[in-house]
């Protein structure tokens, strides 16, 4: 079994960034996915997919793989770049662009 440890993105539903800091452990898929013939349901043999461990450091996801002897891949996240904006700003007189309606 594989698995991946990343840091889940934060949901576009939400502004904050609370239950984006926890790290995540869940298995590859082990067989691909097929339609169920009588249903039409996707199906998969495989239920260790159904399995998502969360962590609250990437070390602690790392050391429970290492543990339980899981082969594991860790995707770190790109840091955001925060561009400070100030209100006032578009009222400077010094703007690069004209401002209008």
């Amino acid at each position: 079994m594989r698995a991946r440890i990343y840091r889940p993105t934060k949901t576009a539903m939400q502004s904050g960034r609370t239950k984006a800091r926890t790290w995540t452990l869940d298995y590859e898929p082990a067989s691909a996915r097929r339609p169920e013939p009588l249903m039409g349901w996707v199906a998969a043999a495989d239920t260790s997919q159904q399995v998502r461990l969360s962590f609250d450091s990437e070390a602690e996801a790392v050391a429970y793989a290492e543990r339980h002897k899981i082969d594991y891949v860790v995707l770190r996240p790109r840091e955001r770049k925060i561009r400070p904006k100030v209100y006032a700003d578009n009222f400077s007189t010094n703007r690069k662009f004209s401002w209008t309606h």
